[in-house]
């Protein structure tokens, strides 16, 4: 891991962990191959470590953020995936639903309707 701060790494594996959970991050790590490997670790660097590493903001807005802006960009399979750890992070179903209207008023009906597919999922596998 030449290119990167190996505590940047370090920090960002820690706070990855604690949003997304250690078995799913765990099971992208190992899967990771030499093509895929220095993305993998680029991005909890810079992404989680640094990005996410700092205190400035708190890890359920910085979830809340993401929601929006990959809502959005109508990067679904990263909106379940953050939904997940935004739950893991104190996101409500009500903070959820309420995010969700602000894609749509901004972003168009079609899209919240997206998004809330994509919810209701991991709040059915969460039983909530």
């Amino acid at each position: 891991m030449s290119a990167f701060d190996e505590d940047l790494f370090l920090k960002g594996l820690e706070q990855r962990k604690a949003t997304l959970g250690a078995e799913y991050v765990e099971k992208n790590l190992e899967a990771a191959d030499g093509f895929t490997r220095p993305f993998q670790e680029a991005m909890t660097a810079w992404c989680w470590g640094f990005g996410w590493g700092d205190e400035v903001i708190d890890a359920k807005t910085r979830s809340m953020m993401n929601l929006t802006m990959l809502g959005a960009l109508g990067k679904m399979h990263e909106f379940e995936i953050h939904c997940r750890g935004a739950i893991n992070n104190g996101v409500t179903k009500d903070e959820l639903r309420a995010i969700v209207h602000v894609i749509a008023i901004y972003c168009g009906v079609p899209q919240g309707l997206e998004c809330f597919r994509s919810a209701r999922k991991v709040l059915d596998e969460r039983g909530m």
